[in-house]
């Protein structure tokens, strides 16, 4: 006697069917589907091509003026006729970051003229600015572009994902005594912040002879810093198993940098965002307020752990710790006493107690007092402040505006460990991303987001 076929009206088939429609529909397909996206997109997943071939520092340099080409070829293009899915609007926020990166324009140009520095160090200079400041405003410009987030989500965890792959070579190489640089590209011909923008490593030993990473970045806290933007990213993804390759190699590379703030960041960052996207929910104001009953309460002993913590933190690297300090409190000392409104104009280096070191490195606000003045200082601070209330306002409502929240974080936090504007050209798909919660910002909204 023959067993009657399974058919759809069979319970126990429905349910396996539908256990199996729903785990195709968690598998999400993402490609580019306009040019703009195509540049992102393509700029992000061949990284380790670029980095290959020392184009890491050119296409992170240039890719935002393309962007910007593109942007306004659509303004040229746009009538009143375009379908209002289509059009190009600019927000109030994003023209503030503009303002703001072009004032550090006009402060460079003055330090040049109050220190009579030569017309080509002036234009070397201004080709800097193009490159770095000027990327600032760029990139959250892109955001006004058709371009979806969970492109970028999702090319992050591909770059994510290739550094996972990579990982057994990161390992054995340093075992194998294999060179640290492998070579040098010729495209350094074409100028950038120094050499290790272009040379291909496999590792790096610290002067304090610790085992570090640093990848397609040109030292390892700069790697560590675009590990906890791709963290932060890669959380955004919606595809679990896209979402755990890239957050498994972010938190890899924040791990192989060695890095005491990539690891700070990689822990705070999620919670601080978490906790403040939800401020209008009355369970976070409860527990909120809770928490501010025990701090209260448990004060002392919190702040004395919390103290003791630190002082562990910044006693593992004590000479980096040293040098850092000294260099922020040389270049805050000698900006407000020769240059205090626009600045010197270029860096100088420190003398031997910081190892020669260029002063204001390893702090934007240091760098910026010292080479850019007050002017160059409230340039940035403007433009950051305004940025995290429009943020955290919308992102009690927009998930995205909740991702650019947290990119905004991780930049504030590595203001006092890095320059921002060398390291634009690495974690520019943070600013995009910015740059699209600014153009999704809706001036009000009827509940949060779930």
């Amino acid at each position: 006697m023959s067993h009657p076929s399974a058919s759809s009206s069979d319970p126990v088939f429905s349910t396996a069917k539908g256990r199996r429609i729903r785990r195709q529909a968690k598998s999400i397909d993402i490609q580019p589907e306009n040019f703009s996206e195509k540049l992102v997109w393509h700029s992000m997943i061949w990284t380790y091509v670029f980095f290959l071939l020392g184009a890491v520092y050119p296409v992170g340099s240039v890719l935002g003026w393309i962007l910007l080409f593109v942007l306004l070829l659509k303004l040229w293009f746009q009538t009143d006729q375009t379908p209002p899915e289509q059009k190009i609007t600019i927000p109030w926020i994003t023209i503030v970051w503009i303002i703001g990166m072009l004032i550090q324009q006009v402060a460079l140009v003055m330090g040049h003229l109050d220190y009579d520095l030569p017309i080509s160090l002036l234009i070397k200079s201004t080709i800097g600015w193009a490159k770095g400041w000027a990327s600032l405003a760029l990139y959250p410009l892109a955001g006004c572009l058709p371009i979806r987030p969970q492109l970028v989500y999702r090319a992050t965890c591909i770059v994510c994902f290739h550094t996972l792959l990579l990982a057994p070579l990161l390992i054995i190489a340093p075992i194998l005594h294999l060179p640290e640089i492998l070579y040098v590209s010729p495209l350094q011909a074409i100028g950038g912040p120094g050499p290790t923008c272009f040379d291909v490593s496999l590792y790096e030993i610290s002067y304090e002879g610790e085992l570090r990473q640093r990848l397609f970045t040109p030292w390892g806290p700069a790697l560590g810093f675009l590990a906890n933007i791709y963290f932060l990213l890669t959380l955004q993804e919606e595809d679990k198993k896209w979402k755990w390759r890239g957050v498994i190699g972010a938190l890899f590379m924040a791990y192989i940098c060695k890095s005491r703030l990539a690891l700070i960041s990689a822990l705070l960052t999620p919670i601080v965002v978490y906790i403040l996207s939800q401020l209008v929910r009355p369970s976070m104001q409860l527990w909120l307020g809770a928490t501010a009953y025990a701090f209260g309460l448990l004060s002392t002993p919190v702040l004395e752990t919390f103290s003791n913590f630190m002082e562990k933190i910044k006693g593992a690297r004590a000479d980096s710790t040293r040098v850092r300090a000294l260099l922020k409190e040389i270049a805050f000392a000698r900006a407000n006493k020769e240059a205090p409104l626009w600045g010197h104009g270029v860096v100088e280096d420190g003398p031997h107690l910081v190892e020669f070191m260029p002063i204001g490195s390893h702090h934007t606000w240091a760098g910026l007092m010292f080479v850019k003045g007050v002017v160059g200082f409230w340039g940035l601070a403007i433009p950051m402040l305004l940025s995290a209330v429009v943020l955290l306002y919308q992102s009690q409502f927009k998930k995205v505006a909740g991702a650019g929240f947290g990119v905004l974080f991780i930049l504030f936090l590595y203001t006092f460990g890095e320059n921002l504007e060398i390291l634009v050209y690495l974690y520019w798909p943070g600013l995009v991303v910015m740059g699209i919660a600014f153009r999704e910002a809706l001036p009000s909204l009827s509940k949060p987001v779930t």
